[in-house]
């Protein structure tokens, strides 16, 4: 059979990289991949180069909200979809089209109905509405969901909590998703451990010196201000510590506004976008995020598969990789005091420090990258086999 896979821009993020992960890793005696997505991105080099399955850059199919960029996209899915519906006929194959996000997810699978695919999965790396919207748009964008969930044959959701939330908003009935984790190359990872006082010295960390980090886009939903007042807090009790943020964005001036109103020049480094993550990460004594809404990040089962303690905002899926007080702690979102409060506390005391990562190294199995790519290849068999029937 084949599977299409839309997403829009390929920045360095999760749902990309474990889109193109699995393209790459489909079994290719059952299984013929296709990607359509924008034409920009960092990662669109990789998909590139990228072999065993097809690539088509739409330059219309943008994340921002633009009615004739979006009406130019479902027309031009829309054409690809037929013409794909028509050749997997021709041919007695099924077609399945597999959508990534709220964007390309609303787009994708209007698109999908229009065109007549006869299997429809949208997969659900944390939703487009939030609590931090305002009534009348975060109303919207629900309203929308539903729509396209009419068209929607199955679900993929990265946390039981993003699943919970979809039944609550009946957008799905319990059976209309499968919990499937955000998978990561756990090896590379646990690979990068041996490294770690080599990439510390990199960064001119001093023996002496404890070092925290975060890595995340620099955009609203990641909240990386508040990873700079916590450094701030931090310091006050510990002087010690060196901070790192790895990514970039929109949000990089009001970044570095705070260091510099705060005084934090040359204690927090602004690494930019890295492509070594599985080394900074190990390189940590601790990691951070302070995002104020997920799915579930891949940030989390990293940090586990290096073994290191995390301290986090408590939305979401973060309790189902984040055990509080067993391989990290999570606190209530927007209170970087109190999360600051908990990175001393690692920072002071080693033996508990390399508890809570212990703990974490044992739990990250189920965030495996294969599992997820023959978790999501079961599934394809699954709806193919009762779309016949």
């Amino acid at each position: 059979m084949k599977v299409i896979h839309v997403i829009t821009k390929l920045e360095l993020g999760g749902a990309q990289e474990n889109t193109l992960y699995t393209l790459s890793h489909l079994d290719g005696k059952s299984f013929e991949g296709m990607l359509v997505t924008h034409p920009e991105g960092l990662l669109v080099e990789e998909a590139e180069k990228a072999t065993g399955y097809g690539k088509l850059f739409l330059p219309s199919l943008v994340r921002e909200v633009r009615p004739f960029s979006d009406l130019r996209a479902l027309l031009a899915l829309t054409r690809i979809f037929r013409r794909e519906v028509k050749e997997a006929r021709s041919r007695g194959e099924k077609l399945i089209v597999h959508t990534h996000s709220s964007k390309a997810g609303i787009l994708g699978r209007t698109a999908a109905r229009l065109a007549g695919v006869p299997v429809v999965i949208h997969s659900i790396h944390g939703y487009g509405f939030h609590d931090r919207q305002s009534r009348s748009v975060r109303g919207f964008y629900i309203f929308l969901e539903r729509i396209v969930a009419r068209w929607t044959t199955h679900f993929i959701a990265v946390s039981q909590a993003n699943i919970d939330l979809g039944v609550e908003l009946g957008l799905f009935p319990p059976d209309g998703a499968t919990l499937i984790r955000s998978g990561i190359e756990l090896e590379s990872f646990r690979r990068a451990v041996p490294r770690r006082e080599g990439v510390r010295s990199s960064l001119s960390v001093l023996p002496s010196e404890k070092l925290v980090g975060m890595v995340a886009c620099f955009k609203p939903q990641k909240n990386p201000v508040d990873f700079v007042r916590l450094a701030a807090e931090v310091l006050e009790k510990a002087p010690g510590t060196r901070f790192v943020l790895a990514g970039d964005g929109v949000l990089r001036p009001s970044v570095e506004e705070e260091i510099e109103r705060r005084g934090l020049a040359g204690k927090v480094q602004l690494l930019g976008w890295r492509r070594d993550i599985a080394d900074i990460i190990a390189s940590l004594d601790v990691l951070v995020l302070t995002s104020l809404w997920e799915g579930l990040p891949r940030v989390f089962p990293q940090a586990m598969a290096a073994g290191r303690p995390i301290v986090a905002y408590r939305v979401d899926g973060a309790p189902e990789a984040v055990a509080d007080g067993v391989n990290g702690y999570l606190v209530e979102p927007g209170d970087y005091r109190a999360a600051a409060e908990r990175v001393v506390g690692i920072l002071g005391d080693d033996a508990s420090a390399a508890a809570l990562g212990a703990e974490g190294a044992s739990r990250v199995e189920e965030f495996d990258a294969d599992l997820m790519v023959r978790r999501q290849e079961d599934l394809y068999r699954r709806l193919a086999a009762a779309a016949r029937r």
